[in-house]
């Protein structure tokens, strides 16, 4: 019933709260699919979550009792479960954009049109310190405040402070080629590569400015350091991409033992105009995504840290299915 319930939520995307005061349980975020957003919330039911954007218009009700308990009403059902107090963004991670701007123009991103200023690392660390008694994972990603390379190195400095806490790094930043082994030498534990697309056609027509190839050749040189099931990248459901597309790609991301993170499309940035991929989609591509990692040999339940841990946003095969 659940990988059900939840293609057909990610599809929704969208809630409205009624009941008693959930701001507890409400997460901001300034990247991903809530960035822009007033926030969001984790329904939780039996022990699998997923992350819903708050809209007064959103056409799921989440009536909530108090105390975290909760009650989803939605297509005339309803589910008994709980909002799960987020760490820093998502449950049990501090989840932190450490730059909130973007000189990319990625379509479907909100962050480049609604710029936030970058964190210091001194207010990094106390908001990780903040949270620390309820997280098990930090996970750092980042927009591009000059270039990829003042990126990265200010990423490291993060992480460097961070190492204080002893717990699992994961990072997402633009990569060039060698970013993994100046990651792994900083300590990190995991990180995610963003191929963004399926295809290389429709990344040159998302990600202007931005080369497919640089997060391709970091994927492959992170795995012999990280480890399988510790390189994560996302791809875009929902872009004008063929079911043969996306299922290629999947498969040439597992033979490479890489964990993709199949992300369904929360319409933003300039693609306001596009739609959600249907639930029945959202399913059919997870079947295939289970069967290509069980075919490879990968376990997205070994994640640490950052979506793969979270599943808030996705539909994880071995978590979700």
């Amino acid at each position: 019933m659940w990988t059900e319930l939840k293609a057909r939520l990610l599809h929704a995307g969208t809630t409205h709260l009624t009941g008693v005061s959930a701001d507890d349980y409400i997460a901001r975020s300034r990247a991903g699919p809530g960035a822009g957003t007033s926030g969001s919330v984790f329904f939780c039911m039996d022990g699998h979550r997923v992350r819903l954007s708050l809209s007064e218009t959103g056409r799921v009700e989440l009536h909530h009792a108090g105390n975290g308990k909760a009650v989803l009403r939605f297509e005339g059902e309803e589910y008994f479960g709980s909002l799960e107090k987020p760490g820093l963004h998502c449950p049990r991670q501090a989840y932190l954009t450490i730059t909130g701007s973007c000189i990319f123009q990625c379509r479907y991103c909100n962050v480049w049109k609604n710029p936030g200023p970058r964190r210091s690392i001194d207010e990094i660390e106390a908001m990780v310190l903040s949270v620390f008694l309820d997280i098990d994972a930090i996970s750092l990603t980042s927009g591009v405040l000059t270039d990829i390379h003042e990126e990265e190195r200010y990423t490291l400095d993060v992480v460097r402070r961070l190492q204080k806490f002893q717990l699992p790094i994961g990072v997402s930043i633009y990569p060039d080629p060698e970013t993994p082994y100046r990651l792994k030498e900083a300590g990190v534990s995991e990180v995610k590569f963003n191929l963004e697309t399926a295809n290389d056609q429709l990344f040159s027509v998302m990600c202007p400015g931005l080369v497919r190839g640089d997060a391709i050749a970091a994927l492959r040189a992170a795995v012999p350091l990280f480890g399988r099931n510790h390189v994560f990248s996302n791809v875009i459901l929902g872009l004008g991409e063929t079911d043969e597309e996306m299922a290629a790609c999947i498969e040439y991301l597992c033979q490479n033992g890489i964990l993709p993170v199949i992300r369904p499309l929360t319409p933003g940035g300039d693609l306001t105009g596009f739609h959600a991929p249907d639930p029945d989609r959202i399913i059919r591509i997870a079947r295939i995504h289970e069967e290509m990692l069980r075919k490879y040999g990968l376990d997205p339940t070994a994640a640490l840290t950052m979506c793969p841990a979270c599943t808030g946003c996705d539909l994880i095969p071995g978590r979700d299915t």
